[in-house]
């Protein structure tokens, strides 16, 4: 994804079975290679780990120059 991904939308490279498809590969996103799990992270369970990485995605969108003037409002 040349442009980044967008918020909510899953990856191109992600499999049907949820495992990237380039892992382990040159042509993985230096932020999926950066991207180290850690306790916090995973959490208890496959529903903890989603949340986590949800909360994450949402944290670091890029915001709109319309959407930053009206969180400062």
């Amino acid at each position: 994804m040349p442009q980044g991904k967008p918020a909510g939308v899953p990856c191109v490279q992600l499999m049907a079975d949820m495992r990237c498809a380039v892992f382990g590969q040159a042509e993985r996103p230096d932020f999926c290679g950066g991207l180290q799990p850690h306790a916090e992270m995973c959490g208890t369970d496959r529903a903890a780990a989603l949340l986590w990485l949800t909360q994450l995605d949402a944290a670091t969108t890029p915001q709109t120059p319309r959407a930053a003037a009206s969180a400062k409002a």
